[in-house]
């Protein structure tokens, strides 16, 4: 179980959104390791980015993009849900994150059905707030050290090769919609895992 180091993470954001597919999102909690393989993922960077949280500079909310690469940035949205991103930008930038989009449940999958009130595993983490609710993420992980085993980490996991990836339009966006950051396994790739 090799926990990804922190030099992974500062790299350009879009880079960093396409090597995070295959490796595997950790949560511990309560002596309980949660665990899935993480399929989509969307960049966000600074001020090429008008869809980015930090677009318009700094904020409270969003001053993790601003920090340390490899710590988590999660956000509270639609006044009901979390999302969690990994800090990642390349030198260039001042800001940048990826957010995690949907993995595929690997371990405390029954953990996860008791977070999610379902026993439907194809519905527990396909969406960003079904997972950061499957995996009890809350504002608490807010600025979490990804690249240690703490309570939410990300590890090696599978070998992808850029023909597994597609890309389209980020989801749920209406700024900066030409940008074809958001990432994720081949259909049928994702059903072989």
């Amino acid at each position: 179980m090799t926990v990804i180091p922190r030099s992974f993470y500062g790299c350009d954001t879009v880079d960093v959104a396409k090597k995070l597919l295959g490796k595997i999102l950790v949560r511990q909690i309560n002596g309980e390791m949660i665990s899935g393989i993480i399929v989509e993922t969307e960049a966000y960077r600074y001020k090429d980015d008008e869809a980015s949280h930090t677009y318009r500079g700094m904020t409270k909310r969003n001053r993790a993009m601003f920090g340390q690469v490899g710590k988590a940035y999660v956000y509270f949205t639609y006044g009901m849900h979390y999302c969690v991103n990994a800090v990642a930008r390349s030198p260039d930038y001042e800001a940048g994150a990826v957010l995690l989009r949907s993995l595929v449940p690997q371990q405390g999958i029954d953990f996860m059905m008791r977070q999610r009130s379902t026993s439907d595993i194809s519905n527990l983490t396909n969406g960003p707030a079904k997972l950061t609710q499957a995996l009890n993420v809350t504002i608490h992980e807010y600025g979490e050290d990804l690249t240690k085993q703490s309570g939410l980490y990300i590890i090696e996991g599978l070998k992808i090769k850029k023909s597994d990836i597609v890309s389209g339009p980020r989801i749920g966006i209406k700024k900066a919609t030409d940008k074809m950051w958001n990432f994720k396994l081949r259909t049928d790739v994702l059903s072989k895992l």
